[in-house]
């Protein structure tokens, strides 16, 4: 799917759902890493993650997009387009638009695990994990005051 089929989607949805035409872009974004789609209030414009329509479909695509065009109506009539406001929350139920959309795949399997350094008091052997490496001459022990070495992973 490219970016004019896309726009012919959105505003298809716009009028089966919403009974209102969809007057402006539409356009898959990318850069989008941890969002299904995103509605610009200064350009009126949708843009969509196209890893969801790769990976789980066209079903997903159509729910982002009933989620974008709840934001896009109700922010052109004036009304309270945000998420904790009740007309967005109404126009949602109304039209089947999900609240949140789904994990992607590639991103299910967890956050991706970083390094830990483990640092060991020479002293009493008291052990520490950091996630940031420290400078050993410039910190010691918490407990002995002792001098602390990094631990070979």
């Amino acid at each position: 799917m490219d970016n004019q089929e896309l726009q012919k989607l959105v505003e298809d949805i716009s009028i089966k759902y919403f009974h209102k035409p969809f007057r402006h872009r539409a356009i898959f974004n990318n850069r989008l890493k941890t969002t299904g789609g995103r509605y610009l209030l200064k350009s009126h414009d949708i843009e969509m993650n196209i890893k969801y329509y790769q990976q789980l479909g066209i079903e997903e695509l159509v729910g982002i997009i009933k989620h974008e065009l709840c934001h896009y109506h109700l922010h052109i009539e004036g009304k309270g387009y945000k998420h904790r406001d009740k007309d967005f929350k109404e126009l949602m139920e109304v039209v089947g638009a999900p609240r949140y959309c789904s994990s992607l795949p590639e991103n299910s399997a967890g956050p991706k695990s970083q390094k830990v350094n483990i640092y060991i008091c020479n002293s009493c052997n008291q052990i520490y994990r950091r996630k940031r490496r420290m400078d050993t001459k410039k910190y010691v022990c918490g407990i002995c005051r002792g001098a602390l070495s990094l631990k070979k992973n």
